[in-house]
């Protein structure tokens, strides 16, 4: 399976490199940093590794650590849309969030001092390969990169303060991305894969990706519709019903928990919760 992950070398250096099992090729040029949006718009496959490293010696970053646009799709399962009481649109909600939000798998998500509604958001994530504008939904994925798996972990309380959603999806360390970028051709039928969410154990979410409301050649071809999309750009497509905000009672995060994203044989984002200090 083609996985490809960005990371720091052992001596703190950021690159991007394939992963083989427990190793790890490093793609990057050596002695400068080296990111994987960089490389992106080329042939990944062609690159030689530069060094190899165990990967217990390198530490992971966010798959595209420094991604040009992070687009967010809200409201994109019927079983989310029912269970927040909105209405079903004929156009998908997009929001933003910033690379700054960003975490690795394994990084402790940050519950701010200003929640105590701090929730989970198992997503598919999609990582634009070849940038485009209006690009035609029938060759939209041609311009996919690769998936990975989001949490797009959301700050409740700042998130209702009025209709927008910025304020609540940009507090830092909320963002968890990753472990690896895994190539369409590697995950076969990708509909059949499904997004499940635990916390602490528990089921949380699990819906299959065949059930998106707006399918990811939609999206693409709506977003690069009112943006250019470029190498690197990251779409997360939403999130299943069963968020903990509309739960009863309500299932907030909170420090010493974990949370698990899996999306089938893309793997598992883990990551911890902490209270911000």
């Amino acid at each position: 399976m083609s996985k490809y992950i960005s990371f720091r070398r052992p001596d703190g250096v950021p690159s991007f490199g394939r992963l083989d099992g427990d190793t790890v090729h490093d793609l990057g040029a050596q002695g400068q940093a080296a990111f994987l949006k960089d490389a992106l718009a080329g042939d990944l496959a062609a690159l030689a590794a530069t060094a190899t490293y165990a990967r217990a010696d390198v530490r992971l970053l966010p798959v595209v650590p420094n991604p040009d646009k992070i687009l967010c799709v809200g409201l994109n399962y019927a079983t989310h849309v029912a269970e927040t009481g909105r209405e079903q649109k004929e156009h998908p909600a997009i929001f933003t969030r910033w690379a700054d939000t960003l975490i690795a798998d394994g990084e402790p998500l940050l519950r701010p001092k200003e929640s105590v509604r701090f929730d989970y958001e198992g997503e598919l994530a999609v990582v634009i390969g070849k940038g485009g504008r209006r690009i035609p939904r029938a060759k939209a994925m041609e311009h996919v990169a690769g998936y990975s798996i989001f949490n797009d972990a959301s700050v409740r309380d700042w998130q209702r303060h009025n209709i927008q959603f910025t304020p609540g999806k940009n507090f830092p360390a909320t963002g968890a991305f990753g472990p690896a970028l895994v190539t369409p051709d590697e995950v076969g039928d990708l509909s059949s894969q499904r997004v499940t969410t635990t916390l602490n154990g528990q089921v949380v979410q699990d819906q299959p990706i065949s059930d998106l409301i707006w399918d990811i050649a939609f999206v693409i071809e709506y977003c690069s519709t009112f943006t250019e999309l470029r190498p690197g750009d990251v779409i997360a497509t939403g999130t299943p019903g069963g968020v903990g905000d509309k739960r009863t009672p309500p299932l907030y995060m909170k420090a010493g928990d974990r949370v698990d994203v899996s999306v089938g044989v893309i793997g598992t984002l883990s990551n911890p919760v902490n209270d911000e200090i």
